[in-house]
C-alpha cells in the first residue's frame, strides 16, 4: 500500500463517477467500514430491532363482537317490462 495514492479513483467502467480506492489505506478502511455498516443495518432491518423495531401501541385487531363482513343482501330491482 502506497500513503500517496489517493483516496478517491475514476471508475473504470466508463462513467465519470469516482469509487474508493483500495490502494489507499484510507480507500480501503473506508470499504471495510462501509460493508460493516451496512452488514449491521441489514441486520437490524431482519430481525426488527434497534430503529426498525414496530411500535408495541400499534398493534391492530378486530374487536370481538363487531362482524368483519356484515353482509346485508339488497333486492335486486326488477326490470320494466318489455326489456329482455
Amino acid at each position: 500500500m502506497n500513503s500517496d495514492e489517493p483516496v478517491f479513483k475514476k471508475s473504470r467502467w466508463g462513467t465519470n463517477r469516482y469509487v474508493y480506492n483500495p490502494a489507499s489505506p484510507v480507500g480501503l478502511a473506508l470499504i471495510v467500514i462501509t460493508v460493516v455498516v451496512v452488514f449491521t443495518v441489514l441486520l437490524l432491518m431482519q430481525n426488527r430491532v434497534g430503529p426498525f423495531a414496530p411500535d408495541p401501541g400499534t398493534t391492530w385487531s378486530p374487536p370481538p363482537t363487531a362482524d368483519p363482513w356484515p353482509f346485508v343482501p339488497q333486492p335486486r330491482p326488477s326490470a320494466p317490462a318489455g326489456t329482455p
